[in-house]
């Protein structure tokens, strides 16, 4: 019996911020920092963790905590709508 070696092909990790900044420089979606400057000072009392990108969705999720709770607020990357806000 032959036995051929086995080869795993493995896809490399997803990375956001790589996706992210390819579609900015594509003009298809609003910077991270715009994004931000619109949506941090609606969010007065908390405290911002930080973003993640969602390259499926084209969409940005800001973390934020505020009295032991944490908030997400999803916002559209093509047209800066808030999607939703979430605990």
């Amino acid at each position: 019996m032959i036995c051929a070696p086995v080869v795993a092909h493995a896809t490399p990790p997803h990375d956001e911020q790589h996706e992210a900044r390819r579609e900015l420089r594509a003009g298809n979606v609003h910077s991270l920092r715009d994004i931000e400057r619109q949506i941090l000072p609606t969010m007065p009392g908390s405290q911002y963790l930080g973003p993640e990108y969602d390259a499926e969705a084209m969409a940005y999720r800001l973390k934020f905590i505020r009295d032991g709770h944490v908030l997400f607020v999803d916002v559209d990357a093509r047209t800066g709508l808030v999607l939703g806000r979430s605990r």
